[in-house]
């Protein structure tokens, strides 16, 4: 799955300027994404799109709020993302609206606790749903991981 949303992400400017999901779905066969992993990614990106909508009303949250993390969450994000969270609402990189719907998306995400490398990616591509205007060392420390470049 995130293999494709970080091809989505190289692809395509805006979430805009991709194509329906019918016609997604085949460039991504095409382009050698096995059936399965383009599944998710489009249903991931589905949810993210209901996700925004929920989150809408968000927005007059105070920038200044405390996100306290269920144990669930706590869980199921890890140690990595939750630090990593941290660090962008403290820099100023993500606001509470999109913490939220960076959380939802990470919660929807299969695996658990999620690494440094895949909260990275979904916190690109809500930033790149929402057209966000992002920072570039922030944006250098999305597109990179201690050990590897992420992208291509």
């Amino acid at each position: 799955m995130y293999d494709v949303l970080v091809y989505l992400f190289e692809n395509y400017y805006t979430p805009e300027s991709c194509p329906s999901a019918d016609v997604l779905t085949k460039r991504l066969m095409a382009a050698g994404f096995e059936h399965d992993d383009i599944d998710d990614a489009i249903g991931w990106l589905f949810g993210l799109a209901e996700s925004t909508e929920k989150c809408v009303e968000l927005t007059s949250m105070s920038d200044s709020s405390t996100r306290f993390y269920t144990p669930a969450e706590q869980q199921h994000l890890g140690v990595a993302a939750l630090g990593f969270l941290s660090f962008l609402e403290y820099s100023g990189a993500v606001a509470p609206p999109l913490r939220e719907i960076i959380i939802d998306r990470a919660m929807a995400a299969p695996e658990a606790p999620l690494s440094l490398q895949h909260i990275k990616i979904i916190t690109l591509m809500v930033l790149w749903s929402q057209e966000a205007e992002i920072d570039h060392l922030i944006l250098e420390e999305l597109v990179t991981d201690d050990e590897e470049k992420l992208f291509h």
